[in-house]
């Protein structure tokens, strides 16, 4: 799996070839504002090494995930989120339009159960 797919949206916009309205930026992980939220708070968080999705995730990708969740956890305190949620679809059945792994993260209003 190559670390970059110039065909894939969230890899353009992790090297900044696409503009986002980034919040936060690591070495490793980029968060940024989805631009068609679901909540009053609706943010992206995706490595900048190209993973297709949770699916392929492998155990040699724990430290990625940990950075992935660190920076999660510090742009909902830096949005000053009492709750919010993390969700990651994975394949089309399950809603997933762009082939990068990235978690969403909601907050600013409540969530209802079960979502969907």
């Amino acid at each position: 799996m190559p670390d970059f797919d110039p065909t894939c949206l969230f890899c353009r916009i992790a090297v900044g070839e696409i503009p986002s309205d980034t919040v936060l930026a690591t070495d490793e992980v980029v968060v940024f504002r989805d631009v068609n939220p679901r909540a009053p708070t609706h943010l992206l968080a995706i490595p900048r090494r190209h993973i297709p999705s949770v699916a392929e995730v492998t155990d040699a990708d724990a430290a990625l995930l940990s950075a992935l969740f660190a920076a999660l956890r510090t742009a909902a305190g830096q949005a000053g989120l009492p709750g919010y949620r993390i969700v990651s679809n994975v394949g089309p059945e399950a809603g997933q339009s762009v082939f990068h792994l990235h978690f969403h993260l909601l907050g600013g209003r409540p969530m209802e159960w079960p979502p969907g």
